[in-house]
């Protein structure tokens, strides 16, 4: 099975759609699929969910899709950075369901495993429990969670081989691998393309069985969302 695509477009032809749930990898912009959240934008699908720790940046990232209106709900953790996330939410034109970023993670991760729920101390006694089913286990409260499964994973590897075993670089693996698994259909975007069997299967994160399609963005432009630096001496 070839899972090489010549580029972005045509790695998204055929498998997305209007009205799709798309679970997209990153944090922050570290570790985003930039070739593919610019492709899903030139396609022109509308009435998206997309399903990410973070909205991105004005402009860049998922801050592309919303500037087109091509997003029309977010599940995210975080949104502090996209002027234009939060005037489409307080204006009403955007539908938001805000998840504490560890469960985020854990719906994605338990979707991809077959799981449809699970329990968590998270949230309890607060609005994130509001009308999500409360269990007491070992005289403590829990709030059950459905987990979250989506119709195309979009996700940013450093490298893969030509099966589609992934590996991930630091920052980039704290939710590329879940969104991955989440995804009924998973296409991956990576800097670097080998041969199968060159990577140490110690070193997969993410096995092949995940993977789909794969497209190479060799030169990624990986903004900075703040940059910090130390005054010289």
């Amino acid at each position: 099975m070839n899972k090489i695509y010549p580029d972005a477009a045509s790695a998204l032809n055929g498998v997305v759609q209007n009205g799709q749930t798309i679970a997209v990898g990153g944090f922050g912009l570290c570790g985003i699929p930039e070739a593919l959240i610019g492709a899903l934008r030139d396609s022109g699908v509308t009435g998206l969910t997309a399903i990410s720790n973070n909205a991105g940046v004005d402009g860049f990232g998922l801050g592309q899709l919303l500037e087109t209106r091509q997003i029309k709900k977010m599940i995210a953790s975080y949104v502090g950075e996209n002027k234009e996330f939060a005037r489409q939410y307080l204006a009403g034109e955007l539908e938001l369901e805000f998840t504490p970023q560890g469960t985020l993670a854990e719906k994605l991760r338990a979707g991809g495993a077959g799981i449809p729920a699970f329990f968590t101390k998270t949230g309890v006694g607060t609005i994130v429990a509001d009308g999500k089913e409360i269990r007491e286990f070992d005289g403590e409260q829990y709030v059950m969670e459905r987990s979250l499964v989506a119709d195309v994973a979009l996700v940013k590897a450093w490298k893969a081989d030509k099966a589609g075993n992934l590996v991930f670089r630091k920052t980039a693996r704290n939710f590329n691998p879940n969104a991955a698994m989440a995804g009924k259909i998973c296409i991956a975007e990576v800097e670097q393309l080998v041969e199968t069997g060159e990577i140490d299967p110690d070193h997969v994160h993410l096995p092949s069985i995940y993977v789909h399609r794969i497209v190479v963005n060799a030169t990624p432009e990986k903004r900075i969302e703040q940059r910090t630096i130390r005054a010289a001496n």
